[in-house]
């Protein structure tokens, strides 16, 4: 009867257990032959059992504990004396023993690959007195392993890449698989490995996991990746044995095995002969199934009519051939150009020269059209020079300019006025002849840039730009000058023949020799016995003194007119004067004050004048601050009210007051009743005291009427009042009306009130109540009496 799988396994694991188990009362303690013995001096007690190791099977599935072997000694004569304890590594635990009959279970289920061993300590021990009868030993307790792990790949998924066209052997990747089973005991850690996809253009080497190529010739652009399933199986991939698989992608790389191809014979584009140098005329491509560096390509053109018109050159990114212009394209001169381009790789790879040549051609061919072009000058630039002198009308040259096209349109001229914004010229329309239009000053500007516009007849949008560069020629028509404004001065101890000033002149017209000044005295200063001047020939002159004894108190300034003449042809003259200031000066020569009016001042002036400046200066002061005074004094109103004061007495939250004492800082009769009569308005300077002859007696009236009255009383106030401020509000916290059943609560208002209160008492309590008893006494001395 054939065996299944499953059977099988289970008639393994059936096999190891009763091998096991025979193994495990083979190791049972026995009795030894030998006696212990004495040995005189030294005791040596020989141990009385032999220890062996025991064996149990791993992963056991039972419900009791699963037996591992028994303990005995010889001193045990099984009457129940002896009783056997176990200690060490699961001790209790996992491993429990019988401390009768010595028998060791495991009561947990146990895994080799977590612990292969256990190491314990037995002993035997006298039941009456727990002394031990025999020496502790130790032994071991050994995991047998089963078939329980399948070998895993730590390692996967892998990915690895073979080059493609490559032979077949070729090694691409390894893989690994581990076995966590034990690989010293029987075959359950011995893998092989297995190809499961991936047939048939891969292998694997069943003992080593090197994974190889099956067939030769792969070509990437076919297929360029390859999925790869690997097993791996213990027990030597026999039937039982237990297995994993894991992935495998294997990318072919490229090689240089395909040659460049224009996907056209011929190609043909037409540009207009407008178009700007180094503008791009086409793109074209070879196509190259390859890629990265072996798709990279070059172009070059090899042979035709527009290698000097054209060039081309390689896109990068692209691998296109770009075609650009090197010079300006002419229909009138020529309509058409042919290119022979070459397209070839630049990294060929020897192995696949037999594909053929990795280069291929095609022809191009490129029409011009034609373009209405704008007019062209003749010359980019025209240089034309005109005397600054010239009239009006003058001519000063010519531009030209002709229409390119075929139909040669006549053309018209005309002068951009961005260019020429002053209008200095004119052109004519028809000849293109350049005059000039207003006078012109070489000094002003010397040379004009304009822009001339040509335009067809027929197209007026096809204008053509010429420039023109106007040089203006110079004429003598300005006179020379002082080169700055001189500031002369001459000491009061100068001597003569002393040199104060050297003077040069400038001119703005520019001869082409160069300037020449000449200068002299005019006729009329010729004779002064003052100053004489001394012409340097070389552009400057010095001015010296002829005498001493200059005085500032005689005259301060002198003036003295120089003449000067140019060279030019006619020559130009002008006279210049030049200020001369008679200074104070120190030791060496240098000015101190040139003051004349600071130097006679004190002279004129005396002790007297000078005391009547500051006395009305002091007067002017005096009547200022008197008229600043009373224009503030005037702000203020003169006539004081005692609402609007007392109003104005508690504007301060600081102020403590004067206590009891004080009754002065505010009237307090106007607190306790609103009827009262008030007296006549009383000068604000002027401090105001509290006269009341009499108590008045007032009669009642209805709380409405009052609180209406006097409401409207104060809004009637408070409108004619430009100065009062908006304190309405405080006008009313001491009133609370008449006839109130509950009375007034405040003190203010008790000595209008028939209070059966008796103050009289605080006349008793000395000097510092007597206001207060005054206020609110009833005797002779009362402050309304």
């Amino acid at each position: 009867m054939k065996l299944g799988k499953v059977e099988f396994c289970h008639f393994l694991q059936i096999l190891a257990l009763f091998l096991c188990l025979s193994g495990m009362n083979q190791a049972e303690f026995s009795r030894s032959r030998s006696k212990p013995y004495f040995q005189s001096g030294r005791t040596r007690t020989k141990r009385s059992w032999v220890w062996n190791q025991f064996f149990v099977l791993e992963e056991y599935m039972g419900t009791d504990p699963l037996y591992v072997g028994k303990l005995h000694s010889d001193v045990d004569k099984g009457d129940g004396s002896i009783k056997y304890i176990l200690s060490g590594e699961g001790a209790s635990s996992i491993f429990i023993i019988d401390e009768n009959t010595g028998d060791i279970h495991a009561t947990k289920r146990l895994d080799r690959e977590e612990q292969a061993y256990y190491t314990l300590r037995a002993q035997a021990l006298d039941r009456l007195t727990n002394k031990p009868v025999e020496p502790e030993s130790e032994f071991v307790i050994k995991i047998q392993d089963i078939n329980d792990n399948e070998p895993k790949f730590l390692d996967g998924p892998y990915t690895a890449g073979v080059p493609e066209m490559s032979p077949v052997g070729t090694s691409v990747v390894q893989v690994t698989a581990t076995d966590a089973d034990d690989p010293t005991y029987g075959n359950s850690a011995r893998v092989v490995y297995s190809i499961l996809q991936g047939q048939p253009y891969f292998s694997v080497e069943p003992k080593t996991g090197v994974i190889k190529t099956a067939l030769p010739n792969m070509d990437r652009e076919a297929k360029d990746q390859y999925l790869l399933v690997i097993q791996a199986k213990d027990m030597v991939g026999q039937n039982g044995g237990l297995s994993g698989t894991t992935s495998v992608t294997v990318t072919l790389t490229d090689v240089n095995d395909n040659p460049p191809r224009f996907p056209r014979r011929s190609y043909q584009y037409n540009v207009p002969e407008s178009l700007p140098v180094s503008s791009v005329v086409a793109r074209i491509k070879a196509a190259d199934a390859d890629v990265g560096p072996n798709a990279e390509m070059e172009y070059k053109i090899v042979d035709g009519d527009g290698l000097g018109v054209f060039k081309i050159s390689v896109d990068k990114d692209t691998q296109e051939g770009i075609i650009t212009i090197q010079k300006e394209l002419d229909f009138e001169a020529k309509t058409s150009y042919t290119l022979r381009i070459e397209a070839a790789n630049m990294h060929v790879d020897p192995r696949f020269l037999s594909l053929g040549p990795f280069s291929d051609m095609t022809t191009v061919k490129i029409i011009v059209e034609d373009v209405d072009e704008p007019p062209v000058f003749t010359s980019r630039l025209y240089t034309m020079v005109v005397s600054e002198a010239a009239k009006v009308g003058t001519i000063i040259g010519t531009v030209a300019a002709h229409d390119p096209d075929a139909s040669n349109s006549p053309v018209r001229y005309s002068i951009d006025r961005n260019t020429d914004l002053e209008r200095y010229f004119n052109i004519d329309a028809n000849s293109g002849v350049i005059t000039t239009a207003k006078s012109l000053d070489r000094e002003t500007n010397a040379v004009h840039n304009i822009t001339v516009l040509a335009m067809e007849s027929q197209n007026p949008s096809q204008i053509g730009r010429g420039y023109v560069a106007i040089t203006i020629l110079d004429i003598n028509d300005n006179a020379p000058e002082f080169a700055m404004e001189y500031e002369t001065t001459v000491c009061e101890n100068a001597q003569p023949g002393q040199v104060i000033q050297k003077i040069s002149a400038i001119d703005k017209d520019d001869p082409p020799n160069g300037h020449q000044f000449y200068f002299s005295l005019t006729a009329e200063a010729a004779n002064n016995h003052n100053f004489t001047l001394q012409d340097n020939k070389d552009n400057t002159a010095t001015v010296l003194t002829i005498r001493n004894g200059f005085r500032r108190q005689e005259q301060s300034v002198f003036y003295l007119p120089i003449f000067i003449v140019d060279s030019g042809s006619p020559s130009l003259s002008s006279t210049n004067t030049l200020t001369i200031r008679v200074c104070d000066c120190d030791a060496d020569g240098i000015a101190q004050t040139c003051n004349a009016e600071a130097y006679i001042l004190p002279a004129g002036l005396s002790t007297g004048a000078l005391i009547a400046i500051l006395a009305c200066v002091l007067t002017l002061l005096v009547l200022v601050l008197l008229i600043v005074t009373m224009r503030r004094r005037k702000k203020e109103p003169l006539i004081f009210d005692e609402e609007r004061d007392i109003r104005e007495n508690i504007v301060r939250y600081d102020d403590e007051g004067g206590g009891e004492e004080d009754t002065e800082a505010f009237d307090m009769a106007a607190l306790r009743n609103l009827n009262i009569i008030r007296d006549t308005k009383t000068r604000r300077d002027v401090t105001p005291e509290i006269q009341f002859l009499s108590r008045p007696t007032f009669k009642s009236i209805p709380d409405n009427v009052i609180f209406r009255e006097f409401i409207w009383e104060r809004l009637k106030e408070a409108d004619v009042d430009p100065c009062a401020p908006p304190y309405d509000s405080l006008q009313t916290y001491a009133f609370e009306g008449n006839g109130s059943v509950a009375e007034s609560l405040s003190s203010l208002d008790s000595i209008s009130s028939n209070s059966d209160q008796n103050y009289d008492y605080l006349s008793d309590w000395g000097p510092r109540f007597k206001r207060l008893a005054d206020m609110y006494g009833t005797g002779p001395d009362c402050l309304y009496s």
